[in-house]
């Protein structure tokens, strides 16, 4: 295994579930599968097909001669009829009725929609665990104020809990939109070469009746409930759009949520789990970098650009098919999958595991919180007698004297700044008085509980999940 190539979705970061799912073996299983539910349709539709050569071909789904194939595909260079061929060895008997009336795109479109449909709902689990985690995270510090920040420069006071709504809400939109997805998916069906049916026009004798039936077994045999209205030879490469992009949007959501963690630990306000024997750098002993936030930006970029794959495709059909978009789609739709997987598992363990470091969250809110308080210092000082233009001219002043000495490395003391101006008609002691971080978080607790509630019925039921990673 070392000495080839291996992508590393594979063996560092995706999940045993999604590495199987788009595994060869559960590829064309699926395809047999595909093969075993079509010729029972034609054969409980009255075409030449016995219910024995329908069972010989359900007893040998799992006898797949993997090498017999591809040395059927060297020579006839074509993947579909290599396992067509390599089915028949398997079951004999059934040789001459399998994909009876069907084109190559019967088994590959529909196997490969039947792989999506069960990964998306894979990927529907572990983004409810996420948004499980930020719930629990967000209730518990709803009312932790912390210094909020606008164009990355500090701004009025929110609170730890209702930053991490922000992000949950994010996942929720994602998560709407997941479903979404789910609940149009459709199957191919079994349309032959242009997908016109005419294949099968021939062998049920113009009796439309008994395709549409065909078609509607298949269904129900895979769990969906309709075929697409109208295809050429393959499903609307449209659909591979909209997957790519729904995985896409959980990318650019993992993205955001990591990148504010990033920005957090550096000024060690917010951390992500960090190890006992965990090694930050291998020359600077000392480092705690944030390498789980920064795995899940990295293959999230990945993932959003990995989306134009699918937009480029359909955008280039030709007429009712082209085959440009087979080797494509190979790599760009699991490899999506594999990918979003991978950076879930990476937000499940941060959101598990945040640490909140309180007293420099408090001591970071203290340092700007004057500068916060004062338009209340302002309306009090109004209150007192004072002209609220000229009180506004002074604490500009003052401001910029403070700024000044913070800039110099001094602390903030534009409290004692203001206080030797009798026009406020405030002492040091009321002026201190005002600066209670509480005062200034305005309705983010009751934001946040009332978030959080209302999308409440999206993740229960799942279980927790701390999200275990490979490296």
């Amino acid at each position: 295994m070392y000495d080839k190539y291996e992508s590393p979705l594979s063996s560092r970061y995706a999940s045993d579930y999604m590495l199987e799912l788009f595994s060869h073996r559960r590829r064309i299983t699926t395809w047999r599968k595909l093969w075993v539910a079509l010729a029972r349709a034609e054969q409980k539709l009255g075409l030449p097909v016995s219910a024995e050569q329908v069972s010989e071909l359900e007893q040998h789904i799992d006898e797949i001669d993997f090498d017999a194939a591809a040395a059927r595909e060297k020579e006839v260079r074509h993947d579909v009829m290599a396992h067509v061929y390599a089915y028949g060895l398997a079951a004999p008997s059934a040789a001459g009725i399998i994909h009876l009336g069907a084109t190559s795109c019967y088994v590959t479109d529909n196997a490969d929609m039947i792989l999506y449909r069960d990964g998306l709902k894979y990927i529907r689990d572990e983004l409810r665990r996420v948004i499980k985690n930020l719930a629990g995270f967000a209730l518990k510090y709803k009312d932790l104020p912390t210094l909020g920040y606008t164009h990355y420069q500090p701004a009025q006071l929110v609170t730890v809990g209702k930053r991490a709504a922000l992000w949950m809400q994010d996942f929720c939109s994602d998560l709407e939109e997941l479903d979404f997805v789910i609940s149009t998916m459709k199957l191919l069906g079994c349309r032959g070469t242009t997908g016109t049916e005419a294949s099968f026009m021939d062998l049920f004798e113009g009796d439309t009746s008994k395709i549409d039936e065909m078609n509607r077994m298949i269904c129900d045999e895979f769990g969906f409930d309709s075929c697409f209205a109208v295809s050429g030879q393959t499903y609307p490469r449209k659909f591979d759009s909209r997957i790519l992009n729904v995985l896409s949007a959980i990318g650019q959501s993992c993205y955001r949520m990591a990148e504010d963690i990033r920005l957090l630990q550096h000024d060690r306000q917010l951390e992500e789990p960090f190890e006992k024997n965990q090694i930050g750098s291998s020359a600077m002993a000392y480092k705690r970098n944030p390498m789980r936030c920064e795995r899940i930006c990295s293959l999230a970029r990945y993932l959003m650009i990995d989306a134009q794959n699918a937009s480029m495709t359909a955008a280039t059909q030709f007429l009712e098919r082209t085959l440009d978009d087979s080797a494509n789609r190979r790599i760009s739709l699991p490899e999506g999958f594999l990918c979003a997987d991978a950076i879930l598992r990476l937000a499940k363990n941060v959101t598990s595991g945040m640490v909140v470091n309180e007293k420099i969250v408090d001591r970071t809110v203290r340092e700007y919180l004057p500068f916060i308080a004062t338009e209340n210092i302002m309306m009090e000082g109004v209150k007192r007698g004072g002209d609220r233009q000229q009180l506004h001219e002074l604490i500009r002043q003052c401001s910029m004297e403070a700024t000044a000495n913070m800039k110099n490395g001094e602390r903030c003391n534009l409290p004692e700044i203001l206080s030797r101006h009798p026009e406020f008609g405030m002492t040091l002691e009321e002026i201190e008085a005002v600066l209670e971080p509480s005062l200034y978080i305005g309705r983010c607790p009751e934001q946040t509980e009332k978030f959080v509630e209302s999308v409440k019925e999206l993740y229960e039921g799942v279980d927790s999940d701390s999200g275990e990673i490979n490296i």
